[in-house]
């Protein structure tokens, strides 16, 4: 499919017959100033090395640079928007959960992000398959519909945040409804929904959801993120931390038996979520089980640019007027290409080469969009911060050249940009890998460390920092960096050993607490014998006493009878 880009630039070309006019009555002025000197054919004579046909040729041959350059201008491009391509893979809906709870920070740098980081590193692995993407709290909606659009996955991705839900609360069941509802209507194709929680589940019926999804050919693996011990939720922009009805600070938890009761139920697999790449692997190997068919996919792609082609031609035609004399040569006057009776084999030749030229040039200018090019519009489009489109010219870059370590360490920086963290990493450690000039190579570990240490994973950072040192010693940032990620990681050691004390002290203080429990109980059971030991009330007191209870009893029955008249409503006492 070809089409112009600016098409508003080709109104321009009316140019072309406003000069061929204006050429045509110059020429014919000209003629009829000739004749008042004589005889047009005794001039001829007088002027032998005047040409007639060349001065029109080079006009002809300047109108046609003056077109080419018009259509240069409007962007002529090839391509075709949407194309059908034939796919192999599996269905997978992600729902996440972002509701509060998600902020703790027992997993690093936090429960939301190492998820989002986990999605990022599975729709890298993805390659024919297709993805969507659920979001839920209290309620749930579709984030992104199912796509084989990678590059949305992730746009989207980094815009999810907690405050975007209205309703807090966890309602797992509702997320695995609608996943269910989000699928494609294609049969015999693996689909997957992948849950990510921490398992505080506010809400029922998530086991029924879970045996309803497996009864209809779809697994839910759930993925549990955070620690059985529990973290607080920070208040974002505060310093303070959530707390309950009662005034206490809540102490969010991981419930891994609600999580594998659901993976159970929906006939998939529980996934526990720590510090490391352990959960990646297992769900890729869990999603690798599932069955592949081939679909037919939509995929968008943009027009290739063609201007370079244009502007050969251009270049080729000026090089040509330039040749070409008003006057006959008399070093080629034997060459006479412009005679009415010229000569039919030197016309030829001439034709011959300048094809040859074309043809030879041309495959050229056809492919100009190199790796180079790519890289080149993508460090443009960075400057002007627009980092998305940058992100897909370097794509483009690698996939002409996958061995581009430059491409690799710019598309890094996109994503660093973005706030796509661990694809940022990926692409420097492969930039790394490849790169050959030690002081590349080092900027590409010294941005790795700096990721690291924003997300507190300073055991990381060191090390990275560490490799960029001994490519350039002199760089005294990264010294800087690496002795200040080695003192916040010798605080981060202080703080996990006062909160393994604070939670000893914790177990310490619920013993006492059941000793006086103990104490208290046993006091009571010293009144009730006192009580037993005194004598029994009298039958009019007695009497009293349960005729007020039962008036108690009636008015609580009315209350009741009324509650339930009236409509429900869903009140949720946690939001978090």
């Amino acid at each position: 499919m070809f089409r112009f880009e600016d098409p508003i630039y080709l109104w321009l070309l009316v140019l072309i017959p406003v000069f061929a006019l204006v050429r045509f009555i110059t020429y014919r002025n000209q003629k009829k100033k000739l004749r008042k000197f004589g005889d047009p054919k005794l001039l001829k004579d007088l002027m032998p090395d005047v040409s007639r046909f060349r001065p029109m040729v080079k006009f002809w041959l300047l109108q046609a640079a003056l077109a080419l350059l018009i259509v240069m201008l409007a962007r002529p491009q090839m391509g075709t928007k949407i194309s059908q391509e034939k796919r192999t893979g599996i269905e997978t809906i992600i729902a996440l959960d972002i509701s509060n709870s998600m902020r703790a920070e027992d997993i690093v740098p936090s429960r939301l992000d190492r998820s989002k980081m986990m999605v990022e590193n599975l729709v890298d692995h993805f390659t024919n398959d297709k993805i969507g993407l659920i979001v839920f709290a209290g309620d749930a909606f579709v984030q992104l519909p199912i796509t084989s659009d990678y590059v949305s996955a992730k746009m989207f991705l980094s815009s999810i945040d907690p405050s975007m839900m209205a309703t807090q609360g966890t309602d797992i069941a509702a997320a695995i409804d609608m996943a269910m509802n989000s699928f494609t209507q294609e049969e015999g194709i693996g689909k997957a929904i992948i849950v990510i929680t921490d398992g505080e589940n506010h809400e029922s019926g998530a086991l029924e959801a879970a045996e309803a999804a497996k009864k209809k050919g779809m697994r839910v693996y759930v993925l549990g993120v955070g620690s059985a011990q529990g973290a607080p939720i920070p208040i974002p922009g505060t310093g303070d931390y959530m707390k309950d009805n009662t005034g206490s600070t809540v102490m969010s938890a991981l419930n891994e038996d609600m999580c594998r009761q659901v993976a159970q139920a929906g006939g998939g697999a529980y996934i526990h979520v720590e510090n490391n790449s352990a959960a990646q692997q297992q769900l890729d190997n869990e999603l690798d089980k599932l069955s592949k068919k081939e679909t037919s996919t939509t995929v968008y792609s943009d027009f290739d640019e063609q201007f370079q082609a244009f502007g050969v031609l251009v270049l080729l035609l000026l090089i040509l007027e330039i040749c070409i004399f008003d006057r006959r040569n008399p070093l080629l006057k034997n060459i006479s290409l412009f005679k009415r009776k010229s000569n039919s084999a030197s016309m030829r030749m001439f034709l011959f080469i300048a094809l040859t030229l074309t043809s030879c040039i041309l495959p050229l200018t056809s492919s100009a969009q190199t790796d180079r090019s790519y890289n080149r519009q993508g460090n443009k489009q960075f400057e002007a911060g627009d980092y998305a489109n940058a992100e897909v010219s370097y794509r483009k870059a690698i996939e002409k050249n996958p061995r581009n370590p430059q491409a690799a360490y710019n598309l890094g920086n996109a994503l660093m940009a973005q706030k796509k963290d661990s694809a940022a990493i990926e692409q420097f450690q492969s930039a790394a890998r490849m790169e050959t000039n030690p002081l590349r190579k080092y900027q590409s570990f010294h941005n790795i460390g700096v990721i690291c240490q924003t997300h507190k994973m300073y055991g990381e950072a060191i090390e990275a920092y560490k490799s960029a040192l001994r490519l350039n010693p002199n760089d005294d940032e990264t010294r800087y960096n690496l002795v200040l990620c080695k003192h916040q990681q010798k605080k981060q050691d202080q703080n996990k050993q006062n909160q393994q004390n604070q939670d000893q002290q914790k177990k310490d203080d619920k013993k006492d607490d059941k000793k006086d429990e103990q104490k208290k109980d046993q006091n009571k059971d010293e009144k009730q014998k006192q009580q037993e030991q005194k004598p029994q009330m009298s039958k009019d007191n007695a009497e009293q006493l349960l005729n007020a209870a039962m008036q108690q009893e009636k008015q609580t029955q009315d209350r009741l009878k009324k509650a339930q008249q009236q409509p429900q409503r869903r009140n949720i006492q946690k939001n978090w």
